[in-house]
């Protein structure tokens, strides 16, 4: 589990595809200073397994799923990515709980700089049938976490959403370099995507039972 609060912008530094699969290796001095095969670094929002760990960086192997997924399927050597190792027991939690299971990408829509803030709105694609898609997990004054960074929404339609980042958000992670086309990686809060599934069930079950008491009535009045 992580918090959304960057600790370090490393940089992928080779890509070697295999089949339905990557490994990538990503220079990130800080976060690797105390980690061993197995531990989980967040890579721009993704949760993924140290396998190769060493003094300057770390390997990993990202597999045919988070590829589709996500935007690491652009990843090439050179690029800035955010990192973030798991959160360790007892400490505090800055951001919003984060998984590092990302539901899928958005891509910057618009840019609006001011002297000391700047508003960033992404749109996020349509579901194929044309539902909102992502969209409908995401609230005003919730949490998001965008390529790893955790944000505040404050403001969405069923086209997208909008944040407000500060300077330190600009400077500390790879989002004060995003223009508009880039594409960024998007993790919805959990608890929404639990709720959705749950109500379903519940009304599917609803229905099930209305159907047996329907039929059990009408036999019994034959």
């Amino acid at each position: 589990m992580f918090t959304g609060i960057v600790e370090e912008v490393g940089e992928i530094v080779d890509v070697t595809p295999l089949e339905d699969s990557a490994r990538l290796r990503i220079r990130g001095p800080l976060v690797v200073s105390d980690a061993r095969p197995g531990d989980s670094i967040a890579v721009n929002g993704v949760c993924l397994t140290v396998v190769e760990p060493d003094a300057e960086g770390f390997a990993v192997d990202v597999i045919g799923e988070t590829l589709r997924r996500s935007s690491l399927a652009q990843a090439a050597p050179g690029v800035p990515v955010n990192l973030e190792r798991a959160l360790a027991a007892g400490a505090r939690l800055g951001g919003h709980i984060v998984q590092g299971h990302v539901d899928g990408t958005a891509q910057v829509a618009g840019v609006d700089a001011s002297e000391h803030w700047t508003s960033v709105r992404f749109s996020t694609p349509r579901d194929p049938g044309g539902g909102v898609g992502l969209a409908r997990y995401i609230v005003e004054k919730g949490s998001i976490a965008v390529d790893g960074v955790s944000l505040t929404v404050t403001g969405v339609d069923d086209d997208g959403f909008s944040v407000g980042l500060i300077p330190t958000t600009l400077q500390e992670t790879t989002l004060g370099s995003r223009e508009v086309g880039s594409t960024v990686n998007l993790e919805v809060d959990v608890v929404a995507k639990y709720v959705e599934r749950l109500l379903g069930t519940r009304g599917a079950a609803q229905d099930g039972a209305a159907g047996v008491a329907s039929t059990t009535g009408s036999g019994s009045g034959q």
